[in-house]
């Protein structure tokens, strides 16, 4: 109320701003918009309601004290936070269920709106920021038609304030902000959204060729869109202007690229021919080498061929030697046939076999020990060389032992008088600084009688200890006995005097006591000599703890085995 008084003047007006800054209240305002305004009283109005003073208070502000810090900091401060509480309350209005809901989260996103384009209205420099800002392009995505509608009017105000800010951002905000609204005009079929969309791609291809020659290039299919979906839904005349402004492009872009592509061909005919010069000066240099290269390869075929039919005759004239002693072979032995007896036949003939046999197993086992050492013969020349190296090796170290002189034996150093005077000083002082505890005969008797006490003192309670052990130990017995006896007690009907007679004397577990410690008594002395071995000094009548319980663990004690 006091910002929006009419009757404030100028100067009234500034010294009020002034004050809310400094009294950091401007400040406040920039942190409490973080906060979930729904348990706040007022709820998300109040929160509108900040963001509008805050707005109100930074447009027209003189800082004179740290203008930076104000200019750099605070107003970007500002900006991400208004726009940080415009995320939440579209969130909450896409959310809502209620109508009514519904209209109150609108009217406040539309009241944060306001304060944002107010704000960047009165500095503008902050556009920048506020384009570049993550939240504003998730703000700007959106499927729902009102916030969408209200955040393409915050884009066409910052294009009216700052028409050159689209050329100051980055690249990839530039390509997100123009993607969104060219799919906003594809996705949907709204003409409010439409007419918006189409309002803000006019309004960026009339500012800068630039912009315009990049919506050509990357949206190819803009011109078919415009045209073919969007003819007739009421905004006929801004329509028709963007698509004028896209044909005359396209137009212009089309001659632009023909002037290239001529430019291109001179290029790659003048690069043509220097290289068509090139290989023309180098050709007899080159058919020289392509005679050579074909002389060379002639003539390795024609000594291929050679050497085949070589090979080919070599072969056919070692064929034919076989068969010659093939057949010299055959007819030596139908001669010694004709002249050997015919008991000698066969004798002959197993000797032929054997004298065969044994050339062809010679001839087998050279080939096998030349084709074993040819395999070896790396591992032989390996052998050697190590052994050579550990003979030189061995020499050297005999060497090398005979020339170093033995050492004579030397005594341990002693003590020089010197050192043994320091040492015998150091070790008074020591005396003197650390001097023995003495007591006297006195004070050593009166301290081994008060021991004395003490130890009989503390023999005496641990009696007196163990006597009230016992009988709590026994009151307990006698309490379990009782128990026992009343739960299998008969009924009243059916009692004799017999049964009258236990309740009324105690002599029966007493007596059933007695006789178990008695068994445990003798059980426990006929035990051998090695099961006593750390009971030398207890007194004879004296029964360990462990024995009685290890004997008393299976009885009953007062009806109940325990």
């Amino acid at each position: 109320e006091i910002l929006n008084t009419p009757s404030l003047g100028r100067k009234e007006s500034e010294k009020v701003k002034q004050d809310i800054y400094y009294y950091d209240l401007a400040q406040y305002c920039v942190l409490v918009l973080r906060q979930d305004f729904s348990r706040v009283r007022g709820g998300w109005a109040t929160a509108a309601q900040l963001a509008e003073i805050l707005s109100h208070c930074c447009v027209g502000l003189e800082v004179k004290e740290d203008p930076e810090e104000f200019y750099t900091k605070f107003l970007p401060s500002a900006i991400d936070n208004l726009l940080l509480l415009g995320r939440r309350l579209q969130a909450r209005f896409m959310r809502a269920v209620k109508d009514e809901e519904k209209q109150d989260f609108l009217r406040c996103f539309r009241t944060v709106t306001d304060a944002i384009c107010w704000l960047f209205g009165g500095h503008i420099q902050l556009t920048k920021h506020v384009l570049q800002n993550d939240h504003f392009l998730q703000l700007l995505v959106t499927d729902d038609v009102e916030t969408a509608v209200i955040m393409m009017s915050v884009l066409h105000s910052i294009l009216g304030v700052n028409s050159s800010v689209l050329l100051q951002v980055d690249e990839e905000t530039l390509h997100s902000v123009l993607d969104e609204l060219v799919y906003k005009l594809s996705s949907t079929t709204n003409p409010v959204i439409g007419n918006a969309a189409t309002k803000l791609l006019l309004l960026i291809a009339k500012f800068c060729n630039q912009l315009l020659n990049l919506l050509t290039t990357r949206y190819k299919g803009l011109k078919v869109l415009l045209s073919k979906q969007w003819i007739g839904k009421g905004f006929d005349r801004d329509l028709s202007q963007l698509l004028d402004l896209l044909y005359l492009e396209q137009s212009s872009g089309k001659k632009e690229m023909q002037r290239l592509h001529q430019a291109a061909c001179i290029i790659q005919a003048a690069w043509r021919g220097f290289q068509t010069r090139k290989r023309l000066k180098k050709l007899p240099q080159a058919v020289t080498i392509l005679q050579r290269s074909f002389r060379a390869k002639r003539e390795q075929e024609r000594q291929h061929l050679e050497k085949q039919k070589e090979d080919e005759a070599l072969k056919l004239q070692m064929q034919l030697q076989r068969q010659r002693a093939m057949r010299l072979f055959h007819e030596r032995q139908l001669a010694l046939l004709e002249i050997i007896h015919a008991s000698q036949v066969n004798k002959h003939l197993q000797e032929m076999e054997v004298k065969s046999a044994l050339t062809i197993q010679r001839f087998w086992r050279g080939y096998r020990a030349r084709r074993s050492f040819h395999q070896h013969r790396q591992s032989l020349k390996e052998y050697k060389a190590a052994v050579i190296i550990q003979r030189a090796a061995c020499k050297f170290l005999e060497k090398q032992r005979s020339k170093r002189p033995l050492s004579p034996w030397k005594d341990p150093k002693g003590l020089t008088d010197e050192q043994r005077l320091a040492l015998q000083q150091k070790v008074d002082d020591y005396i003197k600084l650390h001097p023995a505890s003495q007591m006297s005969e006195e004070m050593s008797k009166e301290l081994h009688m008060q021991a004395q006490e003490k130890l009989a003192q503390f023999m005496l309670r641990s009696k007196l200890d163990q006597r009230a052990a016992q009988r709590r130990e026994t009151l307990l017995a006698q309490v379990n006995t009782d128990v026992e006896l009343l739960m299998n007690a008969p009924r009243l009907a059916e009692t004799t005097e017999k049964d009258l007679a236990v309740f009324m004397s105690r002599s029966v577990p007493v007596a059933t006591k007695a006789k178990q410690s008695h068994n445990a008594m003798l059980k426990y002395a006929r035990w051998p000599w090695w099961k006593k071995l750390g009971d030398e000094f207890v007194e004879d009548d004296v029964i360990p703890d462990d024995a009685l319980n290890a004997e008393l663990g299976s009885l009953f004690i007062g009806g109940r085995k325990s």
